[in-house]
């Protein structure tokens, strides 16, 4: 899951990222008010921490303009401002929660998790499709309680197909969704087709279907067939 960190002072930006990371989300940051607008506008995120005072703008503006682009990332505000009626405003605004500083980074990642939940999977833990079911706290992918060994980027491919089941998803928001800035550095997609290549084989070897279809010239389609009577 790619979250984007809106936040000016460094060492707490650091810090998120960090911790964030280590829950295993693809962190991308941005310090200022004009580096958030261009992150916003060029790519997608599961969720987005912002802060309300950055430099060159207010935070409550790139809500404004992910409203207006039709945006669906969740937002989590976080800011030192504590009033009542700073919550309500940015909760108007958009966002779907509010955490005041100082807070404790275990609190704001399982706020990150549970907007992503609600926005995502309406509120559950558990996704499924067929006979896959992925849990999302334990990171865990199983087809009839049987574990599937995924590495983790494995595992992220997965929830996205799954959360973008029967659409066709191209190479490319695959790239950025996995890799999000570290995308260029492969140089072709190669690694793409490497990591598809191996979720398959996995998920044959598990018993399922071959869920993962190759649509030429645009990308790739999670979807299955009905057996025939």
């Amino acid at each position: 899951m790619k979250v984007l960190i809106i936040e000016d002072e460094q060492e707490l930006s650091d810090s998120i990222c960090q911790y964030l990371a280590d829950e295993n989300f693809l962190c991308e940051v941005a310090g200022t008010f004009d580096a958030a607008i261009e992150k916003i506008c060029l790519y997608d995120y599961t969720c987005i921490i912002l802060d309300i005072n950055l430099p060159g703008g207010s935070g409550l503006d790139i809500l404004k303009e992910l409203k207006r682009n039709n945006k669906t990332d969740g937002v989590l505000i976080v800011s030192a401002k504590n009033s009542l009626n700073d919550k309500v405003y940015g909760l108007k605004a958009g966002a779907d929660d509010y955490l005041s500083k100082p807070f404790y980074l275990p609190e704001l990642s399982a706020r990150v998790a549970a907007i992503i939940r609600r926005k995502t999977f309406d509120g559950n833990n558990i996704v499924s499709f067929d006979e896959l079911q992925l849990n999302l706290q334990e990171k865990t992918a199983t087809v009839k309680g049987k574990v599937i060994d995924l590495t983790r980027k494995e595992y992220d491919l997965l929830l996205y197909f799954i959360s973008n089941k029967n659409k066709v998803i191209s190479k490319n928001a695959i790239a950025e969704h996995l890799w999000g800035d570290d995308m260029d550095l492969a140089g072709n997609y190669d690694f793409i087709y490497s990591h598809i290549k191996n979720v398959r084989k996995k998920l044959i070897q598990s018993g399922c279907q071959d869920y993962i279809k190759s649509v030429y010239g645009m990308g790739y389609k999670l979807s299955y067939q009905i057996a025939p009577e």
